[in-house]
């Protein structure tokens, strides 16, 4: 009977097999079933300094020219805030000098505030005034008066040359208050009728300009703002 030939196992490391093709054999190729190939690595590539540099001075950009186009709408709003809270301060304090029977004072004072104080009757004299409330404008604006300012002011109060010019047509001019009475109109302490006109500017820039004035016999109220287009006080 013939022997067999004996039978040699060859150890091959796995990490020197070929990957095994599709259709063929493995024990026809010596490929591994499972062999470890090196892989790519699938993350991504983070910024580089360079672009992140780019990214930030575009944003910076944007930022800027945004802010420039901006400034005129803030500009704007800081004006018509101070419009707004004088013509109203004045407008509801005279409302409630009627409503309540009360006088009511209310006190102008540059560069930006607003003082109010109600003085009561008691006979047969009356107290002191007391403060009941103080008003401030933006920082940027003040009452003040600007040089183009025409000399026609409003309502005819003055000749546009005294920021805060009340008591006119007593002769006297330049009073920085109004006083409301319970019947409506505006009186100065000595019983005159008190008109005027207070004036409200950004300081360098002619047409921000606005005024309120106060006529004394009734009371009434107008806001006004300065034109470009002829130079004139129109009312609001």
């Amino acid at each position: 009977m013939k022997e067999r030939e004996p039978v040699v196992f060859l150890a091959i490391e796995s990490s020197n097999l070929l990957p095994c093709r599709t259709g063929v054999p493995a024990r026809l190729t010596g490929c591994s079933l499972s062999p470890k190939q090196p892989m790519k690595s699938s993350e991504n590539r983070g910024y580089s300094l360079l672009e992140m540099l780019i990214t930030i001075a575009i944003a910076l950009v944007m930022a800027g020219v945004t802010f420039i186009a901006l400034m005129p709408m803030f500009k704007e709003n800081h004006v018509n805030a101070a419009y707004d809270t004088t013509l109203s301060v004045i407008r509801n304090y005279r409302n409630l000098s009627i409503t309540q029977s009360k006088r009511y004072i209310v006190t102008f004072t540059a560069p930006g505030t607003i003082t109010v104080q109600r003085w009561d009757y008691v006979a047969p004299v009356s107290p002191a005034p007391i403060t009941v409330a103080t008003f401030g404008l933006p920082p940027d604006i003040q009452f003040a008066v600007q040089a183009g300012f025409p000399a026609t002011a409003p309502d005819g109060f003055g000749a546009g040359g005294t920021a805060i010019d009340f008591d006119q047509g007593m002769g006297v001019g330049s009073q920085n208050y109004v006083m409301f009475m319970p019947d409506g109109s505006s009186q100065d302490t000595l019983g005159n009728y008190n008109s005027g006109v207070v004036y409200l500017t950004r300081p360098g820039d002619l047409y921000s300009s606005r005024a309120v004035s106060v006529f004394g016999t009734t009371g009434r109220v107008r806001g006004w703002r300065l034109l470009q287009t002829g130079n004139v006080w129109t009312q609001q």
